[in-house]
Order: C-alpha cells, then sequence, then structure tokens
C-alpha cells in the first residue's frame, strides 16, 4: 500500500478553488447569488475546509464578496472592473509575446495555429465553452514559451473577471476575439516579428476591454 499516499490539502483547495471559479465564469453561478461552504463542499465531494479557502482566494481575485457573518455571493459584473482587468492582462500578454517569439518553434507556432482553428470552428457554431478553451491554448504558448512567472500569475488572476463578460457577450448573439487577428499574430510569431506580434495583441486586448463600453 505505499503507492497510496493521502492527498494534499492544498490540492483539495486547488480542486474547490477552479470548479467554483469556471461555475461562477460560465455563469452557472449567477451574479449575486449566496454561496455556501457546506452546500458547495457537499456538492463537489469535499470538507468545507478547503471550500472556505477557495472562497477566501476567490473574495481577493474579485468573483466573491463576502460580509463577515452575514453572506458570501458572486459580484455583479462590474464594467470599470473588466476594463482595470483587461488593461492588465493585455499588459502582460503583450510583455509575453515580447519575451517569446524569438524563442517560438515551429511545433509552438503550429499548436497556436491549431488553437485558432478550434476558435473559429467553434465561433462559427455558437460553441463558447469550446471558443474560450481554444482562444486560451493559443495565447497559452506564448505565456508558456515566456516562462516569466508574474506575467503567468497575473494571466490567471485577472482573465476570469474578463471571461465572464465575454461569455455573456457571446450568448447575446456577439463574437469573441476575432481569428483573423489571431492569424495576425501567428503570422508574426512565424516570422518572429516581435513587434508585430505585440501591436496585435494590443489590439485584441483593447478590443475587449471595449466590451465593457455596452455596460
Amino acid at each position: 500500500m505505499e503507492a497510496i499516499r493521502p492527498v494534499r490539502r492544498t490540492l483539495l483547495r486547488d480542486r474547490a478553488y477552479e470548479a467554483i471559479r469556471d461555475a461562477i465564469v460560465a455563469g452557472e453561478i449567477e451574479p449575486g447569488t449566496v454561496v455556501r461552504d457546506a452546500d458547495l463542499a457537499e456538492r463537489l465531494g469535499l470538507s468545507r475546509a478547503p471550500v472556505r479557502e477557495a472562497f477566501s482566494r476567490l473574495v481577493d481575485e474579485g468573483l466573491l464578496e463576502s460580509k463577515p457573518q452575514s453572506y458570501t455571493r458572486v459580484t455583479p459584473v462590474v464594467a470599470a472592473d473588466v476594463r482595470d482587468a483587461a488593461a492588465v492582462v493585455g499588459a502582460m500578454h503583450e510583455l509575453v509575446a515580447r519575451i517569446a517569439v524569438p524563442r517560438l518553434s515551429a511545433a509552438d507556432v503550429a499548436a497556436m495555429r491549431a488553437a485558432n482553428e478550434r476558435f473559429a470552428a467553434a465561433v462559427g457554431s455558437g460553441d463558447v465553452d469550446a471558443a474560450v478553451r481554444a482562444d486560451d491554448d493559443l495565447h497559452d504558448v506564448l505565456v508558456r514559451v515566456a516562462g516569466n512567472r508574474a506575467a503567468a500569475a497575473t494571466v490567471a488572476r485577472y482573465t476570469p473577471l474578463i471571461r465572464r463578460l465575454e461569455r455573456r457577450r457571446f450568448g447575446e448573439g456577439g463574437t469573441c476575439r476575432s481569428a483573423g487577428l489571431h492569424e495576425q499574430l501567428i503570422a508574426a510569431c512565424a516570422a518572429g516579428d516581435a513587434d508585430t506580434a505585440v501591436r496585435v495583441t494590443a489590439e485584441i486586448w483593447r478590443g475587449l476591454a471595449e466590451l465593457a463600453d455596452g455596460d
């Protein structure tokens, strides 16, 4: 039985965090909904402790708000918060593009192209979940290759705030980010043109910040 070891507490906390975050971003837990650690712990098959730890992290990241001894609930989608998050995340993506482009391999560029094909197909079929996954896959190539842990952590922290609005716009009949802009980004990456890659990246994220202007 030596191969069976206790599951680390941190893994349970991360599992709870990811599950609750994804449900909030997807709109399965709607803005204004009061969440209770006991209820979610039961649904996730976990104890209350890792769920409480996940709640604390989600409050810090702006997806939950809490009043001690009163409630914990999902925050509304606030346009100013989305614009602020998009500005920060966009700046981080510009940074990683600058660092990553000279380091990209042919396999990395191929992975970006494949992700954009999935993205375009998902947008065409109205599959928001697949579109978001493919979009993440494409940009995560640059984040991974850049290897800047601070930038990666910042992107991971603030992207969910943007995704909530992006998903809602998509569901209202809008579109996600342009596959055409992605193609321009990929072409710049393939050519080793970091300046153009940064410029296109800025345009992509400026478009996301503008989503908030309609709220």
